[in-house]
């Protein structure tokens, strides 16, 4: 038996608990509570506002004074929750709504390939080592060498537009795995000589069973911590992506893009900036902090 499989019903309990009683673990949760039902409700937000991602509203700016938003703070009112854009009156809020989707679809996805693909082959170098973890190893050391971001834009670049998403999601992908596979390898090559799946192997059991019932249980909690904290890298991946034009590209919404169209607009319009700035920093930190208060709480449990 695995010592992961001791009591996972306790080390959860004690995890929640822990989480529960930290403030910024549970202000982190409601932020990222509200980021999802901004998300998966985009549309229904829109059809309650009156207000699509892509609606312009000429009514709500100014042309008069070059399409700044009529009102204070960048428009800000009863009909625009969160104003509108300059120039078009495009809603802020169902952009926020239907940005939060496509970044949260982009790192979610990218999280789960990295994963699979940090942790299978992960898991092969550590279980099998030799030139099964030569081989591995050095296809790691030659991703992890490359300047990832700076390639990252040299490749979309040179790819045509397609799905931008999916091409996100997959050039994010090639380049974070590798992190995560040092790291399980890592400790696969320290559990694979651990007594209880020495007892395993002597009982019989096959290499199935020694990989996914005796060592891949016991990468649980740090697969879970190190999961929380690559996502907010991969939304400000896809963010900076966005915010440089070769990542998610118009019309369809995106944090970054939104950022970088508030460029020319700092001085007369800091709205337009300050409101999806401040859901994209909100959003990074919580899922930061939310990462590093379950790795404390995963080390609190071990430790006692």
């Amino acid at each position: 038996m695995t010592v992961a499989a001791l009591s996972p019903a306790t080390s959860g309990r004690r995890v929640t608990h822990a989480l529960l009683r930290d403030r910024g673990a549970v202000l982190s949760t409601a932020f990222l509570a509200l980021i999802v039902l901004l998300a998966v409700f985009a549309p229904l937000i829109s059809a309650i506002t009156g207000h699509g991602p892509n609606d312009f509203d000429t009514a709500a700016i100014d042309t008069d004074l070059g399409g700044i938003p009529r009102g204070s703070l960048g428009g800000i009112s009863a009909e625009h929750l969160l104003g509108v854009e300059p120039q078009n009156g495009r809603d802020i809020l169902a952009r926020i709504a239907h940005g939060a989707r496509v970044s949260l679809l982009i790192a979610a996805s990218a999280t789960a390939l990295t994963t699979l693909l940090g942790v299978v082959l992960g898991m092969l170098a550590g279980f099998y080592q030799g030139w099964v973890d030569q081989v591995i190893c050095r296809v790691m050391d030659f991703l992890m060498a490359f300047p990832a971001l700076i390639f990252m834009i040299a490749i979309l670049s040179s790819l045509p537009q397609g799905n931008r998403s999916v091409l996100l999601v997959v050039v994010i992908s090639v380049f974070g795995w590798p992190y995560l596979a040092r790291v399980v390898r890592g400790q696969t090559m320290t559990l694979v000589n651990r007594e209880f799946v020495e007892a395993a192997r002597a009982s019989g059991a096959s290499t199935g069973a020694l990989v996914f019932k005796e060592i891949l249980p016991n990468l649980r909690s740090s697969l879970i911590v190190m999961v929380t904290l690559a996502v907010p890298g991969y939304v400000g991946t896809e963010a900076g992506l966005s915010f440089l034009g070769v990542g998610v590209t118009p019309p369809t919404p995106s944090w970054g893009q939104m950022i970088a169209g508030s460029v020319g607009w700092y001085a007369v319009d800091p709205m337009y900036f300050a409101i999806p700035g401040a859901f994209l920093f909100l959003t990074v930190l919580s899922l930061t902090v939310l990462g590093d208060r379950l790795r404390a709480a995963f080390d609190a449990g071990e430790a006692s």
